[in-house]
């Protein structure tokens, strides 16, 4: 029995002089590894799959990016010291939790926990997280970051989010539950439209906080063409032109109104039976082509997330700012308009979506996006967009950001939804609620105009 004691103490030992053999792996390696950028990727992969789960309406998809790549941002911040907290910057916003001096971080750790976290909060099936995350940490224990350290860190990036979380609580979201459009019927006003008949979509939009923007009626586009159905005024040319349009379209045509559908929840009828499918949002795709281009350009991960952040602070103003004009004018869908007084049988390509139609919406968030991603990526950067492949959307290449952007909000009249003037001012829009996100978004310190 002394013996085997003998021998277990030696062992012991030994181990010990083993283990203490073992050099700590340094914090700039350790960072250094776990500052890939996939990993951030894959977390907000994960926050789409979500999103298309949950069927979120775009413009609340919006918000939701918005907020969980704000907390990504700004946990990952002491990481790179190009670049400085967004407080004081985004309307309301201010510094948050910092991290505590002498003491070891995994800033990209803490980023994509603060990033995760918020995400969890902020949509419903929350059991994707669990199954994802479950494996997603060891990672970080591969790439030798201390148990101590990592501890530290994803208890940094838990203080973060609730930081954006306790920001996020404060933006009137909740005070817009439940509200309803009255529908007036009043001629050339929105009514609810085929197959669903669905309620109008977020009528109370515009009494969000705004990201960058100063009011929702900022950049307000003009007035919407007068209603008037006499042969040959501005509307009944457009009008017939949806109509015609609709009618002739060739295969290129339905390839790019289907590809940019982006629809979160349509409804199909066959017959007697009813089911519905779910896709990706606009804003979940304009990500999604932020992230290819990144890849693409072998960009590094703070560069990746200031990227994803300020993309989707342009994606959710452009949405405030759409969606306060829409419920201004109330604009008529072609749809309703044809159907009663031109063709009872025609049927647009895609399923009109359930709110009104002025300006485009597809054409406001689209640009704003490609205006932001042009000043932080570059202009005429080619690229291939496969992200909705896997919905059944295909694949479509881009000469720039701003090629897709036109081609998003030309889908839209090919999809037989809105009106030239339409796209023509919701691009206008979105092109001053990019600019406006860049101009007053600075993450890089002493950038004091645009990129």
């Amino acid at each position: 029995m002394r013996s085997l004691f003998r021998f277990s103490y030696m062992l012991g030992l030994l181990l010990i002089g083993v283990s203490s053999c073992r050099k700590p792996v340094p914090p700039a390696e350790y960072n250094a590894k776990a500052a890939n950028v996939e990993y951030y990727n894959s977390a907000l992969n994960k926050l789409t799959e979500v999103v298309v789960h949950d069927i979120f309406s775009p413009p609340v998809a919006s918000r939701i990016y918005s907020y969980a790549n704000l907390a990504g941002y700004e946990a990952l911040v002491p990481f790179d010291k190009q670049y400085e907290s967004l407080g004081g910057k985004l309307k309301r916003f201010q510094t948050g939790p910092q991290p505590e001096a002498g003491k070891d971080y995994c800033f990209p750790l803490a980023s994509v926990r603060a990033f995760l976290t918020v995400a969890r909060a902020l949509t419903f099936s929350v059991n994707f997280y669990d199954e994802f995350e479950k494996p997603f940490y060891e990672q970080y224990k591969k790439d030798g970051v201390p148990d101590e350290v990592i501890e530290r860190s994803m208890a940094y990036g838990e203080a973060v989010a609730k930081h954006v979380l306790d920001y996020a609580a404060k933006d009137s979201y909740k005070q817009t539950r439940g509200f309803k459009h009255t529908v007036t019927n009043e001629e050339g006003t929105w009514v609810p439209t085929p197959p669903a008949y669905m309620d109008a979509a977020e009528p109370q939009w515009n009494k969000l906080r705004c990201w960058a923007m100063d009011t929702c009626s900022q950049f307000m586009p003009p007035r919407p063409l007068p209603y008037s159905l006499a042969k040959g005024s501005p509307y009944e040319k457009e009008l017939d032109e949806v109509y015609q349009t609709g009618k002739k379209l060739d295969k290129q045509q339905q390839d790019i109104a289907y590809f940019w559908d982006d629809n979160a929840f349509v409804m199909n009828v066959a017959g007697h039976v009813m089911f519905a499918s779910k896709k990706m949002t606009p804003g979940g795709h304009w990500l999604a082509i932020a992230q290819t281009v990144a890849r693409q350009k072998k960009m590094d991960m703070m560069h990746t997330v200031e990227a994803y952040a300020l993309t989707s602070f342009a994606l959710s103003d452009g949405f405030i700012s759409c969606w306060d004009e829409k419920y201004r004018t109330k604009t008529i869908r072609p749809e309703t308009v044809i159907n009663k007084f031109i063709d009872p049988k025609w049927t647009p390509f895609l399923q009109t979506p359930p709110f009104p139609e002025y300006p485009s919406g597809h054409s406001v968030i689209s640009t704003a996006a490609a205006t932001v991603l042009t000043d932080l990526m570059g202009d005429n950067v080619a690229f291939t967009d496969s992200t909705e492949f896997k919905y059944g959307h295909g694949v479509r290449s881009f000469k720039s950001f701003r090629d897709a952007a036109d081609e998003a909000s030309i889908s839209r009249m090919y999809g037989g939804i809105h009106y030239r003037s339409a796209l023509v001012n919701g691009q206008l829009e979105g092109e001053k609620v990019g600019k406006w996100v860049v101009e007053k978004i600075h993450a890089r310190k002493g950038t004091v105009a645009s990129r």
